[in-house]
């Protein structure tokens, strides 16, 4: 296993976090230093996908770390440079304007914010029903951002959702192996 220290934060694109629990399995087979962050939504809200409790333990049981769920848990990353790299995984569609834009209102936003302070790679995995509307400006601006990293992505259901985009989960892990070389995983249109 590589000695690289990993925050792995999860946002609330809930349909996608059982895909999202298996990359994270994935990556917790090679790297075994990962702290998952959550954001408040997610780490709090019960929903038809996972009951907050069953999907807090099972983060806290694969990655044998406390989920970093507030403000102030986040915002030590930076100054005490805590990570060798961010995963925000899912990545929904607000907490892409909020990254591109520099708002800082959530414990993903802040572990995000905390960690480019000190010149290191923040890896997204897309999930969100409005990548090519209104949020496909902000993927732009963070494809031209320094140490952002995208996991590839396409369109999910190109006929019922035309301007949703998610990520390859399963190039979750090969994406983190690229970013901490500084290479951008190709192609990032699947």
């Amino acid at each position: 296993m590589h000695n690289i220290r990993i925050g792995y934060a999860l946002c609330g694109s809930f349909c996608t976090l059982s895909q999202s629990l298996k990359a994270l399995k994935e990556l917790r087979r090679e790297y075994e230093n990962i702290t998952p962050i959550m954001s408040q939504i997610t780490y709090s809200t019960d929903t038809r996908f996972f009951k907050s409790e069953d999907l807090k333990r099972e983060v806290e049981e694969i990655c044998q770390n406390k989920i970093i769920h507030t403000i102030e848990g986040a915002e030590p990353i930076g100054p005490k440079n805590l990570l060798d790299i961010v995963v925000v995984c899912p990545c929904t569609g607000n907490t892409l304007a909020k990254c591109a834009l520099g708002i800082t209102d959530t414990p993903v936003t802040m572990a995000v914010k905390a960690h480019l302070r000190n010149n290191k790679p923040v890896v997204l995995g897309i999930a969100t029903n409005d990548a090519l509307g209104a949020s496909s400006k902000n993927i732009g601006l963070l494809h031209n951002t320094k140490n952002i990293y995208f996991v590839p992505y396409g369109q999910d259901d190109p006929h019922s959702k035309n301007n949703s985009l998610v990520c390859k989960f399963d190039l979750v892990t090969d994406t983190v192996k690229s970013a901490l070389r500084a290479e951008q995983l190709q192609p990032v249109i699947k």
